[in-house]
């Protein structure tokens, strides 16, 4: 009898290291902060502009801006983020990507966020307002406090104190939503994940970018009660 022939076993893959993993989930990290930072950068003083607009003693104006929260809040901004990219070919035949390369797509999903983030810190901000007794106004009148002064002086602290646990909450869902940005082709870093785990068959990428999502929440929920325990120190003298 022959000997059997000897079968060697098959090559073994080499898949991407884990310390290749977190590298790349690190670049797709800087794009989803990219998106955090500008978004609550430009829609937190957005949103004060709109507040303003909805408490206007105007009717139309008051409904303008009473109409663009309700789609904002409304419809998905996910569906938001397509219209803003695709809205200047489709209405007018512009097209932005040549305009601005391959940027606009990062562009367009940073204006879509923007203005998503700004109704939601209008409503925020007017729930704030309005609970603030009207008597503060009064008493600032009698002191000789102008419009201007009354607000940054004596509204605001009391304002920034009252809507920060709500604040905190949108930051936090914000962080969670840099993931639609894949909606118009923007990798970020749960696109990255899902990359790495498709090509790998393997879930670790997932759960290790959803680890980092946890992590990076958990800081900022913990700056967020540290700054309202200071600001509950805060009172009017």
């Amino acid at each position: 009898m022959g000997q059997r022939p000897k079968v060697s076993p098959p090559e073994r893959k080499c898949g991407v290291s884990f310390i290749n993993m977190l590298s790349m989930l690190g670049s797709g990290m800087l794009t989803s902060l990219l998106i955090f930072c500008v978004t609550l950068l430009f829609s937190l003083p957005l949103g004060m502009l709109v507040c303003f607009g909805r408490r206007s003693g105007n009717p139309v104006v008051r409904w303008i801006f009473r109409i663009y929260i309700s789609v904002m809040r409304g419809t998905p901004l996910m569906l938001q983020l397509v219209v803003v990219y695709f809205a200047p070919y489709s209405l007018f035949g512009v097209s932005l990507g040549s305009l601005f390369g391959g940027n606009y797509r990062i562009i367009a999903v940073l204006i879509g966020f923007v203005i998503n983030y700004a109704a939601y810190f209008a409503e925020i901000y007017r729930a704030g307002l309005e609970s603030i007794p009207a008597g503060q106004y009064e008493a600032a009148k009698v002191l000789g406090y102008n419009r201007p002064q009354t607000f940054l002086h004596i509204i605001l602290p009391q304002l920034t104190r009252r809507v920060l646990p709500t604040v905190t909450n949108e930051v936090i869902t914000l962080i969670k939503d840099t993931s639609l940005a894949y909606t118009v082709s923007v990798v970020e870093m749960f696109t990255v994940a899902k990359q790495i785990s498709a090509a790998e068959t393997d879930m670790t990428a997932r759960f290790v970018a959803g680890l980092i999502y946890y992590v990076f929440n958990f800081a900022v929920a913990f700056g967020m009660e540290r700054l309202e325990r200071r600001l509950n120190t805060y009172s009017i003298r």
